[in-house]
């Protein structure tokens, strides 16, 4: 029986250099966003599971012995073929019609799915009341899946006693061990694959390790002692489809092969290089490393733009914080979506606030966060910020 409250956390992601060129083989640097999805857990009545995702709108509650007996019905189904097989069970348990994608459903179908794969493998179904809030936005690419699986797989694997309880009395935050975020990251994972079918793995494993990691080719290394960078995040709130834009880059290299490739070598080469400068920068980077960042946002969002996947919109996200000496990229799949500005230290508040207003003015969302923030956390929940315990309260 659980019997503490407690609360998990969990970064998203951004981005920094290397969309796109990353699906031909390139390399790609991906960084945790202070903006973060909040798990709260407390004993629940027993005999009950309660989720609730404000968010998107999901209240529901199950009895353990419907849910025990449910595991038994999917029980032995692995991955492949017979992972199909579990969800059309949950959906039909969860009254989730086939084919639905909206988040609410696929939400509660990834709840389902890793609350009772993971207490078969290492307990029982848990009587717990969990609620999840998260000041990520919803299809934006920033990574608010992975950070929601990420928060579930830690703490359904601790009410279960895969991993320890590491907040002792008296702390206020605590980090599992190496082995555990490998676990904890393994079971997000599943839960990206029934939230996104076939997932790269690379947004749970920021929001598991929070920092910087590379991703190339497949294989996912984290970067030692990056900085904590501050940076202005917009969302344009243009919608997009990475389908049609990863498509639209294919068709151009195949169309002019000569021209496009050098540009995708010249991309990751931003990559590698600004990968040699966020780890020579110390814990307090001193200020001529900024110029040479900053540079390499200005560069490869022009590359970006020759590869088809600027918009107007982005185009005028540059123009505004240009005109405050700001430099931004588009971050993700670009054609809309959303940009990064860096804020350099000695950047005056002032300028952050004009920079801010205007991009307002122009229909744009704006929050100043950071990048290269902590992975997945536990917490003491009395220190959470009002705002976090105020929405986890309310529902």
């Amino acid at each position: 029986m659980w019997a503490r409250e407690l609360a998990v956390s969990a970064p998203g992601k951004v981005i920094l250099h290397g969309e796109h060129a990353v699906v031909l083989g390139k390399v790609a640097l991906a960084v945790a966003l202070d903006l973060r999805t909040f798990l709260r857990l407390r004993p629940g009545a027993e005999g009950r599971l309660s989720v609730c995702l404000p968010g998107v709108g999901v209240r529901r509650s199950w009895d353990t012995p419907g849910l025990r007996a449910l595991r038994g019905r999917i029980a032995g189904k692995a991955r492949g073929e017979e992972h199909v097989e579990q969800l059309d069970a949950l959906r039909e348990f969860a009254g989730i019609a086939a084919g639905a994608s909206a988040p609410e459903s696929l939400a509660t179908l990834a709840f389902l799915y890793m609350c009772l794969a993971i207490s078969a493998k290492y307990g029982d179904v848990p009587s717990v009341d969990i609620v999840v809030w998260s000041e990520l936005p919803t299809g934006a690419g920033l990574g608010s899946s992975a950070a929601y699986a990420v928060c579930l797989a830690a703490a359904l694997l601790m009410v279960c006693g895969a991993i320890s309880c590491p907040l002792q009395e008296g702390e206020s935050t605590a980090r599992w061990t190496e082995e555990e975020l490998t676990l904890i990251n393994s079971w997000a994972f599943q839960g990206e694959r029934v939230i996104h079918g076939n997932p790269s793995g690379v947004d749970n494993a920021v929001g598991t390790w929070g920092g910087a990691l590379r991703y190339q080719a497949g294989k996912i290394t984290p970067l030692k002692r990056v900085p904590t960078l501050r940076i202005l995040l917009t969302n344009t709130k243009v919608p997009r489809s990475t389908k049609v834009l990863v498509a639209g880059v294919k068709e151009k290299i195949l169309k002019f092969p000569a021209i496009m490739n050098p540009v995708l070598d010249s991309i990751d080469a931003i990559s590698q290089e600004c990968q040699s400068v966020l780890e020579a920068m110390p814990a307090n980077p001193s200020p001529e490393h900024y110029p040479v960042l900053e540079e390499f946002f200005d560069i490869n969002q022009h590359h970006l733009n020759v590869l088809g996947v600027g918009h107007p919109s982005l185009d005028r996200l540059c123009h505004v914080t240009a005109s405050h000496s700001l430099h931004s990229k588009l971050t993700g799949a670009g054609g809309g979506g959303c940009g990064i500005t860096l804020l350099p230290p000695d950047t005056s508040p002032l300028a952050v606030e004009a920079a801010k207003q205007d991009l307002c003015a122009c229909g744009f969302e704006c929050w100043e966060t950071k990048i290269g923030a902590p992975g997945v956390t536990l917490h003491c929940c009395s220190s959470l910020s009002a705002q976090v315990l105020h929405a986890l309260a309310r529902s």
